[in-house]
């Protein structure tokens, strides 16, 4: 615990050090951006000129986000340099290209390297296993595109990095947002907002603190801790790289995260609660249909972090060779043996939280891939035969 609490104590320190040394070598860096440092049109459009492209309208609302439309890449460069020759105006609004899956349409690019500090990510890891979806992303707007107020997906961690150009952003820390609520207790879209002075609207909004503000110049990497909600702006016409992420130090949160989630849920449909045989079930599916997962695929995704780290620690005591897809082996190997047993008293403490929760508990069990018991045994025998190998130190 000591571990996870300096952890989360260094999230103080929002921003990697001025320096652009970590990003400097990236193929994107030197291929997507002119000598004057401005997206290169050019070279982008040369490589991803006819792929679809998912692209918000910042000037419009919808909930509490931009609406969405997807159009070809040259559309949107094409929409890109018109805007500038215009001043930076349209009256098309200010679209920008963001979440797009970039590295997951192209692997074979390899534009960037995750920086060593965010290599232990469960999260792009489960997916990747999974060949289904990932949480790494580019975006590209033009200076004055912005992204409305927010927490990351499952209140993971998320880095950022700007390939070109400049953000600010205006980050939160956890618990500041429930004095950002209205009156009927929904977040605001835009934290810059003057309606927000409204007391009749805000009443609780004096009591915030002032969002920590940061500017991020090109090369730079920001590292977004859990819950932290945050609005960013383009400052300049900019692209940047973005990932979400989790792993052993921040597994509480997205527990504590899908708790939360799941129980407003129940509370929204309380009143079918006894006309309705599976009412738990539908909570569970209301709940992956509004967050994006449920009990039993985050059960499912603690079983494949546990067994990769098994599987690690097993070769090491047998000196065998683990066979993974090469990206999951160099990750592995990087951390190391006394990470991935770290990460399994992880995995085993989330186990165990299940065990105890009511509404795990209503699940069917027969239809999920982790038993729990059966789990949480092989993980301590795992460490237990480590540790007599003396590949971990005894405590």
């Amino acid at each position: 615990m000591v571990a996870i609490e300096a952890y989360r104590n260094c999230c103080s320190l929002v921003k990697i050090p001025r320096q652009s040394r970590f990003t400097e070598e990236w193929k994107c860096r030197k291929q997507w951006v002119t000598e004057e440092g401005r997206p290169n049109f050019q070279k982008l459009l040369q490589e991803f000129a006819e792929t679809p492209v998912p692209v918000a309208n910042c000037n419009a609302k919808e909930y509490n986000a931009n609406p969405k439309q997807v159009m070809p890449f040259k559309e949107f460069i094409h929409y890109w340099k018109e805007y500038i020759q215009n001043g930076h105006s349209s009256p098309k609004g200010c679209l920008y290209l963001k979440d797009w899956h970039m590295s997951r349409d192209f692997p074979e690019h390899n534009v960037y390297t995750t920086p060593v500090f965010f290599s232990s990510d469960w999260l792009n890891e489960y997916w990747d296993t999974l060949e289904v979806d990932d949480y790494r992303f580019v975006y590209m707007g033009p200076k004055g595109s912005w992204t409305p107020f927010h927490a990351d997906v499952f209140r993971s961690y998320s880095w950022s990095a700007n390939i070109c150009g400049r953000k600010k952003w205006l980050l939160y820390p956890p618990g500041q947002e429930e004095f950002l609520r209205d009156t009927h207790g929904n977040l605001p879209y835009d934290v810059t907002s003057s309606e927000l002075r409204d007391r009749g609207l805000f009443p609780n909004y004096e009591e915030a603190c002032q969002p920590l503000e940061i500017i991020q110049e090109a090369g730079e990497i920001i590292f977004v801790p859990s819950g932290w909600h945050h609005q960013v702006y383009n400052l300049e016409d900019t692209i940047s790289i973005n990932h979400n992420w989790l792993n052993g130090c921040n597994i509480d949160i997205m527990w504590q995260f899908l708790q939360n989630e799941l129980s407003s849920v129940q509370k929204e449909i309380d009143e079918w609660r006894n006309t309705m045989d599976s009412w738990h079930q539908h909570c569970q599916v209301i709940m992956k249909a509004c967050s994006g997962i449920d009990y039993g695929e985050f059960a499912s995704f603690l079983k494949i972090i546990a067994d990769n780290r098994m599987a690690l620690l097993n070769a090491c005591s047998t000196g065998d060779s683990y066979d993974y897809p090469q990206h999951l082996s160099e990750t592995l190997a990087t951390l190391g043996p006394y990470h991935a047993a770290f990460d399994l008293q992880r995995v085993a403490h989330i186990i165990e939280c299940l065990l105890c929760n009511e509404d795990y508990k209503r699940l069917d069990h027969s239809a999920l891939t982790l038993q729990p018991e059966a789990m949480l045994q092989q993980i301590r025998d795992t460490i237990q035969s480590t540790r007599g190998q003396h590949l971990l130190y005894q405590e």
